[in-house]
């Protein structure tokens, strides 16, 4: 075996890693999203994660890649790779996915989808707790090829791509483009019910914040995969182990995220409020995605404060103008999206961007606006396509099906009208002397007599 065989050897299990970190970020955000709902819905909420990631790898195998990353296309989309042969998947440097140097076609595959995963999965954080089960299959599919066409644009040699548009591991293709999706969602369903009623926000809290201060960690943690993957290969340029440093920045502006999103709360909400600490380290990840292999460790730390007030106000403001988003998602990865990617046109520093031979230096570096204009149009372009094409599929299955659950669904919970199980069931359907006894049977054959804990309460508080 030749030295840059072994490099290729590395680099594919080093790619590989990343791609499992990235999957284990489903789990994150299923905890994050279970424990930010109410319980009636936990197990509906934490499974579409599985579903999700499963639609995303098959449309993703069939057509996504191909639009992303084949040979042959133009600067708006792949041209080839489309159902990848053997051959296709397992050669490295060549047709149709000569994008990738430095892996095989396969470990390409495998650590992009799951970045389709991960950007379907903020859709339907806005969209939480009653949007119909069938509309996860139709707009995955639907969503699956709207974001392959943008990363096409961005990462797989399109005109942004030309331009020298930097992106480094997905603020505006993975996050920006799933709220995108995620704000087009919400608007079209509405609030859910009593969110919005007497004319203004009432909370409603979710159920269990430990599961949300899990699930947070977990992403911080897969992030580790996300970041620092997407150098695909052990040496960048002429640096060995590129990837280290990626890391460092992204671990420092979460860090700042935390303690900023956690002042900021003090500050406006008068308590640091938990969930706005856990917006707080989210959201500098997302904007520290697209800079964090293009700038020096003290921006990165900058980046992170900001985020953290973003994340704090950008919530409250979605709630302000009447847009129900229980997860935070528009804010989060929208908004600090928007930052993170302008963020990287003021600090690139120059010699990072030779280093991975995109765009050129920042603002603060250059005194230049050029990288930021590249940047500025970036957004403009995504955010028109890719909120137009969802708001559009999605408003056809409204018109046609309709998107959202019916009332009474929605009351009782997703759990039991959509999977006829609850996540909680020692919660509601309460049996003595356990499960699995004649107390249990009985129960079940008169289940109706025991309506769920919350619906008592939320009947209770209207009288």
């Amino acid at each position: 075996m030749s030295l840059k065989e072994v490099g290729f050897a590395v680099s594919t299990v080093w790619v590989i890693l990343a791609a499992i970190l990235v999957i284990f970020m489903q789990a994150g955000f299923a905890f994050l999203e279970a424990g930010l709902t109410r319980m009636k819905n936990v197990g509906h909420i934490a499974a579409k994660n599985v579903l999700i990631l499963a639609i995303a790898s098959v449309v993703y195998y069939c057509v996504g890649f191909g639009m992303a990353f084949g040979d042959g296309g133009n600067g708006i989309v792949g041209g080839s790779g489309f159902f990848p042969s053997v051959d296709e998947l397992l050669t490295i440097g060549q047709s149709p996915f000569s994008w990738f140097s430095e892996i095989p076609g396969a470990a390409g595959y495998l650590f992009e989808v799951v970045f389709a995963g991960v950007s379907l999965a903020i859709v339907w954080g806005a969209m939480a707790e009653r949007a119909k089960l069938w509309v996860y299959f139709a707009f995955g599919v639907a969503f699956t090829v709207i974001y392959s066409v943008t990363s096409h644009w961005i990462w797989g040699g399109g005109w942004l791509f030309g331009l020298g548009m930097q992106d480094f591991a997905g603020s505006t293709v993975v996050h920006y483009q799933g709220a995108l999706a995620a704000l087009a969602g919400a608007i079209l369903l509405g609030p859910r019910i009593g969110k919005f009623a007497g004319g203004r926000g009432n909370p409603i809290p979710g159920h269990n914040i430990p599961y949300a201060v899990l699930g947070t960690i977990i992403l911080w943690f897969g992030w580790f995969g996300f970041n620092p993957g997407s150098t695909l290969a052990v040496i960048t340029g002429d640096k060995l182990g590129y990837f280290g440093y990626v890391a460092l920045t992204t671990n420092l502006a979460a860090a700042a995220g935390a303690c900023s999103g956690a002042l900021t709360a003090r500050l406006v909400l008068k308590k640091a409020d938990i969930s706005m600490m856990l917006n707080g380290v989210l959201a500098a990840l997302v904007a520290v995605t697209a800079a964090s292999g293009f700038v020096a460790p003290w921006a990165a730390v900058l980046i992170g404060l900001v985020s953290g007030v973003i994340a704090v106000l950008g919530v409250l403001w979605v709630e302000r103008i009447g847009i129900d988003d229980p997860i935070g998602a528009v804010a989060v990865h929208g908004m600090s999206g928007v930052w993170g990617t302008l963020a990287t046109g003021l600090f690139a520093v120059p010699a990072l961007t030779a280093t991975l031979k995109t765009g050129t230096g920042g603002l603060v570096y250059t005194g230049s606006f050029h990288q930021i204009w590249i940047q500025l149009l970036g957004l403009l372009a995504v955010g028109a396509f890719t909120f137009s094409a969802s708001f559009g599929c999605l408003w056809v299955m409204n018109k046609l099906w309709g998107i959202r659950v019916e009332p009474e669904v929605e009351t009782s919970g997703l759990d039991v009208s959509e999977h006829g199980m609850w996540g909680y069931p020692e919660f509601y359907i309460p049996v003595p002397g356990g499960y699995g006894t004649e107390a249990h049977s009985h129960l079940l054959a008169h289940r109706h007599e025991f309506p769920p804990r919350e619906d008592e309460e939320e009947v209770a508080e209207a009288a």
